[in-house]
């Protein structure tokens, strides 16, 4: 049997500091909009737990949270995912959201800037895991999420800020979040990231939420994640960098762009990715969507978009980089955005919403 691998992130060991105690992942679940049936003996609402919930947490985390421990993160040992029986995620009526341009105040990562035609021509054809060059959304919206696990190492995924009431929401794989029965703590996401630079600040979790099969067993088909940040300097994440569109419950096989920032070799974690191509069905152990691709660890929950306009680097996000099999180094997969993933998406926007 080909064992599984979760593309988990850079790390480091943490050196001495003040950490945000870590929350139980089995807190109280939280509600969503989102009613129906049951998938494997789970209802849809996903289960959600507090991250740093008050002013003077928040302040611990961003001084914790140095240049240094960011640029000095290695990737983790893969750890074994466990095998879950069940179905799939359930498939509902197709829903959209478009996402929310914004002019950013606060810097740059790369110049902003329309793709020439013959350029975006090239960019539409399948990539095995290039650098994205080419500005436009993608280098606001679409950034590294730093946090430290239980056992104390400085770990590292990806992740991207979608269009949301809250406007506050950052969607990531599950085990960004939550992994070995345990929650994540000083969890922070910092779009834009170019070689060390936060050209955008660095946003903390005030909130984190995953799906319940995800949080109960680990279920790899429901590898999905979302955050909610606190305000930075009075403004909310997307007003500052725009917010991706977000999909469920779409059709299979269409043509995807996935991105992220992996850091195990021959990768650092300084530079944005992307890969490109039509996703296809995992044929071998999952429901998932799988997508030609060479990114390593630290690219773990980066967006799958469909509709990708590379002139302007916006889409819908309709999955995320989620693992690969140890037979397929150069193949990724993610989850079908399914009903329990719009869950955590609706519930997520809904934290704190006027």
């Amino acid at each position: 049997m080909h064992r599984r691998v979760a593309l988990l992130s850079a790390a480091a060991i943490a050196v001495a500091g003040a950490l945000v105690p870590a929350a139980s992942a089995q807190a109280s679940s939280t509600t969503s909009s989102t009613t129906g049936g049951t998938t494997s003996g789970f209802d849809r609402n996903p289960v959600g737990w507090a991250g740093a919930d008050s002013a003077s947490e928040r302040r611990t985390v961003l001084s914790y949270w140095t240049s240094q421990r960011m640029l000095a993160a290695q990737p983790l040992d893969t750890p074994e995912i466990r095998r879950s029986g069940g179905s799939g995620p359930t498939q509902g009526t197709p829903w959209a959201t478009r996402g929310a341009s914004s002019t950013p105040t606060q810097g740059r990562s790369y110049a902003v800037r329309p793709v020439s035609a013959q350029r975006t021509a090239e960019v539409l054809q399948n990539s095995p895991g290039l650098r994205w060059t080419d500005g436009g959304a993608v280098t606001r919206t679409v950034g590294r999420v730093f946090f430290t696990t239980a056992d104390g190492r400085n770990s590292a995924c990806s992740g991207t800020a979608v269009t949301s009431a809250n406007e506050s929401v950052v969607m990531t794989a599950g085990h960004c979040v939550k992994l070995n029965g345990a929650a994540h703590r000083n969890w922070v996401f910092v779009p834009g990231f170019d070689n060390g630079r936060r050209p955008f600040g660095t946003w903390v979790a005030t909130t984190l939420l995953t799906t319940q099969q995800w949080n109960a067993n680990e279920n790899i088909n429901f590898d999905v994640a979302a955050a909610v940040v606190a305000p930075l300097q009075g403004r909310s994440l997307t007003d500052v960098v725009g917010g991706q569109g977000v999909a469920f419950n779409q059709p299979r096989g269409r043509q995807m762009f996935s991105l992220g920032y992996p850091a195990a070799a021959p990768f650092d974690g300084s530079r944005l990715i992307y890969c490109s191509g039509r996703a296809f069905d995992d044929t071998v152990q999952t429901r998932d969507l799988g997508l030609r691709c060479n990114m390593t660890g630290g690219s773990s929950g980066g967006p799958w978009f469909a509709g990708f306009n590379a002139s302007t680097g916006q889409g819908w996000l309709n999955s995320v980089n989620s693992f690969k099999y140890d037979f397929a180094p150069n193949f990724m997969f993610g989850p079908f955005f399914g009903n329990e993933a719009m869950a955590v998406y609706r519930a997520a926007q809904n934290v704190g919403a006027q």
